[in-house]
């Protein structure tokens, strides 16, 4: 379902105008990825998702929303996968993984309104997956629409920029796997927050035009 939905969206904002903005999209890694997003909604999954179109992203969800057979059923078609936030579990971290090294991405909403009671754990989280499957970590920041219903109105474009990728492999060999995975998310902290501030500077220029 994820390949049908993503599909038909992306064929609709492309004929309507191009509303979403991916700014160095050629800073994504050909080789599978993890890619963290600010968040504080729904938008973001929908915006990110359709940026990086026609790569499938197999996202991290909260196990809430998987909670009756029709939601599981549902947000397992569209290629997510659930996570307990507030007690993370093995599957937190194998699942993901075991994702990367099948050649497929992973997306990790780590920081934002919906889910600052787990902001640290989903990002030492983030951190700890890239070190095990020694893949990178594409940073990136979302600013436009708050609600669903608003995209497709058609008026208001939706920016994300991506940052330069955190890949463990940059790290010397002998290197703790503790202090890696330390470092690792404080580079994410840091350039998640630069890339905030200058897609929300970008996004507001655009507006005044």
């Amino acid at each position: 379902m994820y390949k049908f939905a993503s599909t038909v969206l992306h064929t609709i904002f492309q004929k309507f105008g191009k509303q979403i903005v991916a700014i160095n999209k050629e800073k994504v890694p050909d080789e599978p990825y993890i890619v963290t997003c600010t968040h504080t909604g729904y938008v973001e999954v929908i915006m990110l998702a359709l940026s990086l179109y026609p790569t499938e992203i197999n996202y991290m969800a909260k196990k809430e929303l998987f909670s009756k057979d029709w939601s599981d059923k549902f947000f397992h078609s569209l290629n997510a996968f659930p996570v307990d936030r507030e007690k993370p579990g093995p599957s937190t971290l194998k699942i993901p993984v075991k994702l990367l090294n099948e050649g497929k991405s992973v997306g990790i909403f780590p920081s934002g309104h919906r889910a600052e009671t787990g902001e640290a754990p989903l990002k030492r989280g983030a951190a700890t997956i890239a070190v095990l499957s020694n893949k990178p970590i594409v940073p990136a920041a979302f600013e436009g629409p708050k609600q669903v219903k608003s995209i497709f109105g058609f008026r208001q474009k939706s920016f994300i920029k991506f940052g330069d990728p955190i890949d463990p492999n940059d790290f010397p060999s002998d290197m703790k796997k503790s202090e890696k995975i330390a470092k690792i998310m404080t580079l994410l902290e840091e350039r998640t927050n630069t890339l905030q501030k200058e897609v929300t500077y970008i996004a507001q220029k655009s507006r005044q035009k």
